[in-house]
């Protein structure tokens, strides 16, 4: 079969048994190269199902926390990135806020520059600390800019909610240094003083431990309970 093939491509295109043998070898690339435009094409369509399926679960997501949207909104594509303020002010008053506090990662994608990956982050981190006491607080979100943080308030109402505490005079170690304002040692030293000289009363306490400053024990405050 293969003689007879070289020799059909001698006869009638002059093309050597050489050229033959190369040309059976890219036939295949060529075949490959020809089906690639159907294969993106379908990983395209695969692609915009999954878009519209995301897009109904984050709509789901706030009707779960009762944020109406007073226009029905249209599925549209929109570069979060590009809008101009103006724009996102106008929109934002189709929502009502909801409180902060309350957002999970999917409510927070409806703020500009907020994606799953940063929403993700800053519920992680709000876990870790027990809730934000101060919208600056914020700004120690890893890949989260000032510009975005103030288009959250567009969306979202602030107020301090600490919804876990640490339990200064009955906590261990491993769990104090745990949260992201105590280091390690910090915390060694935190409960060394305490076996030394007893229970914490309040803050003050903590201010007789000479080596931390007034500004972390004031910072770290609002997450200890002292009972």
């Amino acid at each position: 079969m293969k003689t007879k093939l070289f020799y059909f491509l001698k006869t009638n295109f002059g093309i050597s048994n050489k050229e033959s043998r190369g040309f059976l070898l890219l036939t295949p690339f060529l075949f490959v190269f020809a089906l690639l435009p159907y294969f993106f094409r379908a990983l395209r369509n695969d692609t915009a199902v999954d878009f519209l399926e995301k897009y109904h679960n984050q709509l789901d997501s706030l009707s779960l926390i009762k944020a109406e949207l007073i226009n029905s909104p249209k599925l549209t594509f929109n570069p979060a990135d590009t809008i101009s303020k103006a724009v996102i002010l106008k929109r934002s008053t189709n929502l009502i806020k909801i409180a902060f506090a309350e957002a999970d990662s999917i409510v927070l994608q409806i703020v500009p520059g907020i994606g799953s990956g940063l929403g993700g982050r800053i519920i992680k981190y709000r876990e870790r600390l027990g809730g934000f006491n101060s919208k600056n607080q914020l700004l120690e979100i890893y890949g989260l800019k000032p510009e975005t943080i103030e288009q959250i308030w567009n969306y979202f109402e602030f107020s301090s909610q600490i919804n876990r505490k640490i339990f200064i005079n009955t906590v261990e170690i491993d769990v104090l240094s745990a949260h992201p304002y105590i280091s390690y040692g910090e915390a060694k030293v935190l409960i060394a003083f305490r076996k030394q000289h007893g229970n914490y009363v309040g803050p003050d306490d903590l201010k007789k431990i000479k080596i931390f400053k007034s500004e972390w024990i004031d910072k770290i405050d609002p997450y200890l309970s002292f009972d």
